[in-house]
């Protein structure tokens, strides 16, 4: 991280209890460079044991990355900068709405069979992220399914979840392949409407980012 991305992540990081008094011990090494080795890791896709020794020791990384996992220190520390970037384009720092979409990627044979799947639309043999950020293309929701696993299915399992979340939601656009019963069954179970946006040749956003700005596409609220 550069010093001023550190500035905005360190004003947001959980703060532990050691430094509030309510017991534990404090930690060893500097939350920068643990969330920076943990950063590496994940974009270079190595293995812990093949951390550069410029890092702290990969276990005392690997214990750390576990520790915040288990006690979902993550995604808290996630939804705080999801928060202060929203704050800082002018909305409210909770969504009033969401975008639905999913990409099927084809997976290494390395990958269990048994988390694999076939999608016939793509002719892809291997996974599908299925994910819902707000308007702006911040993530809000993330799952990764077999290949196999539709976007109806999908939805039928995240939006109960969403709506949990983020109560101040009522709206989330979507492609055509959220089509069919799951609208009324968002609107009459949820209390959520589920408003397809059919993509044409003057469309210039997509899911992920800003909603379609198409004619008749609907305004981008909160």
């Amino acid at each position: 991280m550069t010093d001023a991305q550190w500035a905005v992540v360190r004003d947001a990081l959980p703060v532990p209890a050691w430094m509030e008094g309510r017991g534990g011990q404090p930690e060893g090494y500097c939350h920068r460079q643990m969330l920076d080795a943990v950063f590496y890791v994940t974009d270079n896709g190595i293995k812990w044991r093949a951390m550069p020794v410029d890092f702290p020791a990969w276990d005392r990384v690997y214990a750390f990355f576990r520790r915040w996992r288990k006690q979902g220190l993550a995604g808290e520390l996630h939804d705080r900068l999801r928060g202060r970037v929203r704050t800082a384009e002018g909305r409210d720092r909770e969504p009033s709405a969401g975008i639905i979409d999913s990409q099927s990627v084809k997976a290494a044979a390395s990958v269990p069979a048994v988390s694999r799947g076939y999608d016939g639309g793509k002719k892809i043999n291997g996974r599908r992220r299925h994910v819902i950020t707000d308007s702006l293309g911040l993530l809000l929701m993330v799952w990764v399914t077999a290949a196999n696993v539709t976007d109806g299915q999908a939805a039928t399992a995240m939006l109960p979840v969403l709506r949990t979340r983020f109560r101040k939601i009522t709206l989330v656009w979507a492609d055509g392949g959220y089509t069919g019963r799951l609208v009324t069954w968002a609107k009459e179970k949820l209390q959520l409407t589920l408003q397809i946006v059919k993509r044409s040749d003057d469309t210039t956003g997509s899911c992920g980012g800003r909603p379609y700005t198409s004619a008749g596409a609907p305004p981008g609220p909160n």
